[in-house]
């Protein structure tokens, strides 16, 4: 037994469950901080300029822009898992294969993506909220740069950020992320206040935004030419990345993954959309309100993404006891932060909001839809939790309907409802109802699994329950 092993099974069997959880979830966790931080340097200094058509032209690009995303998770998650599994089965070809099949997989869906966002680029910025003909051209300059000339960039910077995680370098993969997030703080203003001429401030966050992530793909290459002996990752393609449903397993592994994703923005952009009749205050509000909204949303996704290796491990290896108690551990760790910002939110909404955007209507806007969306929050970090356990456990299908009803299958229709019973701001509390009964049932499936599977059966580690930690970590 080698002592990375060693160290790895104390970590996972014998060491005290609250550092146990510290230790895996805080590298998470900050790198999920940096993510939002980032996501909120464009709408900071969009807002210095007082223009919220600026403002709204970036909020109402974003779904567009973590579309990529979704296709990254569609081949990185899903080639992760494979990886994993072939590298725990001692199946080095059979991972480098997959490697391959997930690069020209995710390279060739993100050309189309690109080409296609190019070819319908004003219907599409209208479909996505931007029809406001202040807000329109802003929106077409921000969807050129970051997603028809930076998409492939973007999604394959993602991936490669899944697959060396897959091949256990978290560390790198972490600093790839951090890197990208860092330095687009940092370009933001350089090219917004510096090097473009005033009015062309949309245009500079989207090529800070460009740049920041060609330079961590630059990062991900060469930490593969560096660690290229003891990697597997392979980008030759061969008729062998085809064969032996290697196709067939990423695709079924990625694609609730990318669903996931996808359903989150399609929301998103229904919501942004509805938005548009109600004026350009309540647009950028709404923009401004989600982005607060997000840092909650992140300390619990990087926490649950943080313990779910914990929670695999001691399910696979029989330890229930010790797996429940990760679950109920972590779960309340992040209820309680997110009732925290819960109470921030309510109490200063006006001072959140206005940190970003200077206009009296849209801070009273953006301030109302943040207590509004806040109160979901709660009720999210509990479902979001139950999500993630059934992702560690392999029940992929109850994480994947627990994940529609939190975006997709409830909130949307209830958008419709309620904009008829509450104009505008029943749009927005379509967003924490949904959130609300989601919660209900995941809680519900939760009780019932540990019902049925809640009691230890314990066994000796071996190279399954070994390959199922690769397997988790693969999907942080």
């Amino acid at each position: 037994m080698t002592p990375n092993l060693t160290k790895k099974q104390e970590l996972f069997e014998s060491r005290s469950v609250p550092r146990a959880i510290l230790n895996l979830a805080i590298p998470s966790v900050i790198g999920q901080i940096i993510l939002v931080i980032y996501n909120m340097a464009d709408t900071l200094y969009l807002g210095m300029t007082g223009n919220d058509a600026m403002v709204t032209a970036a909020a109402v690009c974003m779904p567009a822009y973590m579309f990529l995303s979704a296709i990254s998770n569609l081949f990185g998650v899903g080639g992760a898992s494979v990886i994993s599994r072939a590298l725990g089965a001692r199946d080095r070809e059979r991972a480098k294969h997959t490697s391959s099949f997930a690069v020209w997989g995710c390279l060739l869906v993100a050309m189309v993506y690109s080409v296609g966002a190019f070819l319908v680029l004003d219907t599409f910025v209208d479909l996505l909220g931007g029809s406001n003909s202040a807000v329109h051209g802003y929106a077409c300059q921000y969807m050129i740069v970051v997603v028809v000339l930076g998409g492939i960039i973007t999604a394959m910077n993602t991936l490669f950020a899944h697959l060396i995680r897959a091949e256990g370098y978290s560390l790198q993969s972490s600093v790839g992320v951090a890197i990208g997030g860092i330095l687009n703080i940092g370009l933001d203003p350089l090219f917004m206040f510096g090097i473009l001429e005033p009015g062309n401030e949309v245009l500079g966050a989207a090529i800070a935004t460009t740049l920041s992530n060609l330079v961590a793909l630059i990062y991900f290459a060469a930490v593969i030419i560096i660690k290229r002996k003891s990697f597997c990752l392979n980008v030759k393609p061969s008729a062998k990345i085809l064969q032996n449903s290697i196709p067939l397993d990423v695709l079924r592994v990625g694609l609730p993954a990318c669903v996931m994703t996808l359903c989150e923005n399609i929301s998103y952009a229904i919501l942004d959309n509805l938005m548009v009749a109600a004026g350009l205050a309540a647009q950028t509000g709404i923009g401004v309100a989600k982005k607060v909204n997000m840092l909650a949303h992140s300390i619990v996704r990087g926490m649950t993404q943080g313990v779910l290796p914990l929670i695999g491990y001691n399910f696979a290896s029989g330890n229930r006891k010790r797996m429940k108690h990760v679950v109920f551990l972590s779960g309340g760790i992040s209820i309680l932060v997110s009732l925290l910002c819960m109470t921030t939110s309510l109490v200063w909404s006006e001072e959140l909001i206005g940190i970003f955007i200077r206009n009296s209507g849209s801070v009273h806007f953006g301030a109302i839809f943040l207590q509004i969306l806040c109160v979901g929050a709660p009720f999210s970090a509990c479902a979001y939790t139950i999500i993630s356990f059934f992702q560690a456990t392999g029940c992929g299908g109850k994480s994947l309907v627990l994940a529609l009803l939190r975006k997709g299958i409830l909130d949307i229709p209830l958008m419709f409802l309620m904009q008829y019973l509450l104009p505008v701001f029943g749009i927005v509390c379509a967003t924490p109802i949904a959130d609300i009964l989601c919660c209900i049932t995941a809680v519900l499936l939760f009780a019932i699994f540990l019902k049925k599977h809640g009691n230890d059966r314990i066994v000796k580690p071996t190279a399954a329950s070994c390959e199922a930690v690769g397997l988790c970590e693969a999907t942080k």
